[in-house]
């Protein structure tokens, strides 16, 4: 899985498979490797989102401390 994917596709293919899934698309095979992936697609999501909140909040205490 490619980390420099964006958000927002990451979370675009998430949706997707949630979707097969929900209407029966994916046969076993195709459902597990989908899995694998879902998987991934939501540890960067979870990264991706510790990251930016750990940023913010360094700017908001830059910001509240004057510094």
């Amino acid at each position: 899985m490619k980390q420099n994917i964006k958000y927002e596709d990451a979370v675009r293919r998430l949706e997707d498979i949630v979707t097969r899934m929900e209407n029966n698309e994916l046969d076993i095979d195709t459902l597990s490797e989908q899995l694998k992936t879902a998987q991934q697609l939501i540890k960067l999501c979870k990264d991706k989102l510790t990251k930016t909140d750990g940023e913010i909040k360094k700017l908001l205490d830059k910001h509240s401390t004057g510094h």
